[in-house]
């Protein structure tokens, strides 16, 4: 199933049912995608525009980089379904011998490693979301400027739910150095991002008012 072919409905509709697949994962990255959509939005609302001469450049490079983050963030919807498909089908491995314990405990460690490693991507993708959501929010045209601040908040709701899914993940992994490398990210990550969201988020309600 690709999820990006679904209709906004339909995908709903899988989201609800009784499948755990799509999850929060996937919800994520479509937040990104969402958001980084907006901010190109903000970006193509400017441009052109001769009143609004001075931001041109910066927006053309929002536009260039919302496009290219749109289309990353998903790949990465489809990527979390797809890693934790592969995380069922470990646990469904036999484990009648000592053997196959052995190949199906590699097995869910591998998968659970993936499914920490995508969320982890979308959280990395996240930060450079907020970075061209300031632009638009600073450049970009002010009668779209809800549209920018949207993007702000979708950049951090896609940050703080990818956090969530590397943490859930990173709990049932043995290897610790990897869960530790991990884990310094995330908290590095997250702590930039909370510093940057506050700025940027700060700067839309000046503007708001």
């Amino acid at each position: 199933m690709k999820l990006d072919q679904l209709s906004v409905r339909d995908f709903v509709k899988e989201l609800r049912s009784d499948n755990p697949t799509p999850g929060g994962g996937s919800v994520a990255a479509l937040c990104g995608a969402l958001g980084a959509a907006l901010s190109g939005m903000v970006a193509n609302l400017t441009v052109e525009r001769e009143k609004y001469e001075q931001t041109w450049k910066s927006m053309e490079e929002v536009k260039k980089t919302a496009g290219n983050l749109s289309d990353r963030f998903l790949e990465l919807m489809q990527e979390d379904t797809d890693a934790y498909q592969k995380v069922m089908a470990a646990f469904e491995l036999p484990k009648e011998t000592e053997e196959e314990k052995a190949s199906r405990q590699a097995a869910i460690e591998e998968a659970m490693k993936r499914a920490a490693t995508v969320p982890l991507e979308t959280l990395r993708a996240s930060e450079r979301l907020v970075g061209i959501a300031k632009k638009a929010v600073q450049g970009g045209n002010p009668n779209a400027i809800t549209d920018a601040g949207a993007a702000v908040q979708l950049a951090n709701a896609t940050a703080v739910v990818a956090s969530y899914n590397v943490r859930i993940n990173l709990s049932r992994i043995k290897d610790e150095t990897f869960v530790a490398a991990s884990e310094k990210e995330v908290d590095e990550t997250l702590k930039r991002l909370e510093t940057l969201f506050a700025d940027v988020d700060g700067n839309a309600n000046i503007y708001l008012k």
